[in-house]
């Protein structure tokens, strides 16, 4: 089958929900997945939109705000023709024996459960353990950290393991709280979901069951802590139950993208206690890490199924050379090329692999920031930065901000609230508006959609042809 004919195919069939399940979960991570994308069903495909349910008005809400742009990202991978998606709210039966017995299964079993009609959550994966956590020289100190940790309670405590997203945190705060659940009370939560559930506990006037959750444990794991940031109220009632846990001997476990010192908006007597244990880095996977994982997932995923797909070594080569800032990244171009094999009946070629995986290729190693897409927009502008973020409404500085905020809304994962307040602390209702103007623009203005392209080019390929 022809590039020509894959494409056409492509078009035309509807989108595997699985598929797109599966894609979302390498791509935004377990535990986002299991917290919200997992409760989102497939209804109905148009012709250029899909309709998908969710159970209630706040799940919705809170995916479009924070996941939308990168739930459609990787469906237009599947087909390229949707460009929106809608959402309707179904809700589903409570299941009320097990809102009368909340507790009663954590007697059972040494993992705590946080319960809610329409989720039992357990954190901890089988499949995430220290045996097949793979390591190299960026991420070994880490490893030999958690797995000490994993032997002896309150060995380092706390354990604050930070890096960038996909290299590997949460596989090891995983393996580490499948080790130590043997023989302990383990919880095991995102902040996310932290929050999600301290919001609910203030709603139901329930504090008192929240509190008896988080500090009846004997190891308390969070992951990604950065998303606690500006919480004011929360981080109050993390302080407590963090004091109240190394007071009586437990285990507390912390992963984040950064530093404990260099945390936004996270009060700085948590940030002494994050730094008064053992703080450990991940850094990104050098060649020889990234030809292991690639090897490694690939005869993984081949074992998981008797229709084995024999990947070129050309095509590992070009999954170890050209991806390079995160693991999950490479994990995932793998478990693309294997379902294009699948699907298609056929192991591709170097040329279509590389159109399978043309958005994870070439990409630059610097990271996408909101300062590095400000300076880039007024250079090609020709405005200063300081006229850009000013609250001057003239025509030559709206078009060029309402620029930069689209391109920070589509190019980086940062919330509305976020980016209003890298541009002078925009309302979030001025975020929209600007984002949904150059959408309008680019649909009848061909001038936008190239000057949008060119900017792109420098933000993520560092094309230094198109340079301005």
């Amino acid at each position: 089958m022809n590039i020509t004919s894959l494409n056409n195919k492509l078009k035309h069939d509807n989108v595997d929900w699985n598929l797109v399940q599966s894609e979302m979960k390498s791509k935004l991570g377990n535990d986002i997945y299991e917290s919200w994308l997992k409760k989102i069903d497939f209804l109905e495909e148009f012709n250029n939109y899909i309709l998908l349910s969710v159970p209630t008005r706040f799940i919705r809400d809170w995916i479009t705000s924070r996941y939308l742009d990168q739930i459609l990202k990787v469906i237009k991978t599947f087909k390229k023709d949707i460009i929106r998606i809608e959402f309707k709210i179904i809700e589903k039966k409570k299941n009320s024996q097990l809102e009368n017995n909340i507790g009663s299964q954590d007697n059972e079993e040494n993992v705590s459960f946080i319960k809610d009609s329409f989720l039992q959550y357990n954190r901890i994966d089988p499949n995430k353990r220290f045996d097949n956590f793979i390591t190299g020289l960026s991420n070994n100190l880490a490893f030999e950290a958690s797995l000490k940790v994993s032997e002896k309670i309150s060995h380092y405590n706390p354990l604050y393991i930070y890096g960038g997203v996909g290299m590997g945190k949460t596989h090891l705060l995983n393996a580490t709280g499948l080790e130590l659940k043997k023989k302990n009370k383990v919880m095991f939560i995102s902040a996310e979901r932290f929050m999600y559930q301290f919001v609910k506990s203030i709603k139901a006037n329930d504090m008192v069951k929240f509190k008896e959750y988080f500090r009846n444990t004997d190891v308390l794991i969070i992951d990604d802590i950065q998303f606690m940031n500006g919480k004011e109220a929360m981080q109050e009632e993390f302080f407590h139950t963090f004091n109240a846990l190394l007071d009586k001997g437990s285990q507390i476990i912390l992963s984040a993208d950064r530093a404990p010192n260099k945390l936004s908006r996270i009060q700085e007597r948590i940030k002494s206690r994050f730094s008064g244990g053992l703080v450990v880095d991940i850094q990104k996977p050098d060649i020889e890490l990234r030809k292991k994982i690639v090897e490694n997932k690939t005869t993984q995923l081949n074992d998981l199924n008797l229709d084995k797909v024999k990947i070129s070594k050309e095509i590992k080569d070009l999954i170890s050379s050209e991806i390079t800032t995160s693991v999950r990244e490479l994990v995932g171009a793998v478990n693309r090329i294997i379902s294009f094999s699948r699907i298609y009946k056929k192991v591709p070629n170097l040329s279509e692999a590389k159109i399978v995986l043309k958005d994870l290729l070439n990409i630059s190693e610097n990271k996408v920031t909101i300062d590095l897409i400000q300076t880039l927009v007024c250079k090609f502008f020709k405005i200063s930065k300081n006229e850009m973020l000013s609250s001057r409404r003239s025509r030559y500085l709206v078009r060029p901000r309402q620029t930069a905020i689209y391109l920070t809304k589509i190019l980086t994962s940062k919330s509305l609230p976020e980016i209003g307040r890298e541009f002078s602390n925009r309302d979030h209702t001025t975020i929209i508006h600007s984002v949904k103007t150059i959408e309008k623009l680019k649909e009848k203005d061909p001038e936008v959609v190239e000057n949008i392209n060119k900017l792109k080019n420098q933000i993520l390929y560092n094309n230094k042809e198109n340079e301005i």
